[in-house]
């Protein structure tokens, strides 16, 4: 679904899922909503806390607010999220991982496309994390994580690459300072529509959730709305129609790449969201058309990568960097691209 898509309003309802419903006190006297919900609510953090706020998910007396509302007697303060409330207890899955790297600390895997990191709404199991449960005992857990298990980053579900996982509860908050510190080094390889002029730079852009849709992130130019987000490019490969980019990460926002990528002109090839499974560049021929089709089926996904992973190992204090290969989907559709524009 294209971030121009727009749902009915019954439809968008449909979406959000009940969590927590609290109704303010008689004598309750003005707070702001964020510090009374992180007295209320569990293994929370004000920033999570926040940022749910600000993506729409809490309303009061039916209606979005921000942050510093102030809380009145009797309001009606509703927690809402795309999935139900489940249980987060894991199930443990007998399901192959593809590590690269592993010692007594930390793991990197290299998640295939069409693999959900972690539980939630329609993808319960066949997950990243159920393979975990099964192949690691007691994984450590953020607060407010609970059901993710070594988790401190994740990647879309159809986006190939490099993950690192946890082992234990002080690499895991060493990672998750890494993190927030924006010091991790990621790289990902895309291959989008049309060629980036300058065909090297940097988006510094808020993405944030579609007002339109919440499944969708979108760019917010004027900084008003949404996060701080920064993507570093350079094309690697001119292929005239497409072109292959590295994108290095300065921030870890949502869907950043793919919502930066759209907000400049050039979205992620084969990206359904956000428009890329449309022919956006080239010729009206017939034959061009059904090349780009066997394209789109060698690919059926976002054609996004995590090609390399940096950190210090929080119990070595040694810098590491890990890079992974194309997977074979990615690799067979450059070379289509390469050898048409050769023979063209």
């Amino acid at each position: 679904m294209s971030e121009e898509t727009v749902l009915p309003e019954d439809a968008e309802e449909e979406l959000l899922f009940e969590h927590h419903r609290i109704v303010a006190d008689d004598g309750q006297s003005l707070l702001r909503i964020d510090k009374f919900l992180n007295d209320r609510l569990a293994n929370v953090t004000r920033s999570k806390i926040q940022k749910g706020i600000d993506d729409g998910f809490v309303t009061v007396n039916d209606k979005p607010v921000k942050s510093n509302y102030k809380v009145r007697p009797n309001d009606v303060i509703v927690i809402s999220f795309p999935e139900p409330p489940r249980d987060t207890d894991v199930v443990p899955e007998n399901i192959t991982l593809n590590i690269v790297y592993e010692d007594d600390t930390l793991l990197v895997v290299n998640k295939p496309a069409g693999m959900v990191v972690h539980p939630a709404y329609q993808n319960w199991s066949g997950t990243l994390v159920n393979a975990l449960a099964y192949h690691f005992q007691n994984l450590p857990q953020l607060p407010g994580n609970e059901g993710k298990p070594g988790l401190v980053h994740r990647i879309d579900k159809d986006t190939s690459g490099l993950l690192v996982i946890a082992k234990t509860e002080h690499v895991m908050t060493s990672l998750a300072k890494q993190f927030f510190d924006h010091s991790i080094e990621r790289t990902y390889y895309a291959l989008v529509w049309g060629i980036p002029d300058p065909p090297e730079g940097t988006i510094n852009v808020h993405v944030g959730r579609s007002l339109k849709d919440r499944r969708v992130t979108v760019a917010f130019p004027d900084g008003n709305m949404g996060r701080h987000a920064i993507t570093h490019y350079k094309v690697l490969k001119d292929l005239r129609y497409v072109s292959l980019i590295e994108c290095r990460l300065e921030t870890g926002r949502t869907h950043q790449i793919r919502a930066h990528m759209k907000y400049l002109g050039h979205p992620l090839f084969n990206d359904a969201m956000y428009g890329g499974n449309q022919v956006l560049k080239g010729t009206v021929f017939t034959r061009y058309r059904q090349f780009v089709d066997n394209c789109f089926k060698i690919i059926p996904r976002q054609a996004l990568h995590a090609k390399t992973l940096g950190f210090i190992h929080p119990k070595t204090k040694t810098f590491m960097q890990f890079s992974s290969e194309l997977p074979d989907d990615f690799t067979a559709v450059l070379e289509k691209w390469e050898k048409y524009v050769q023979h063209e």
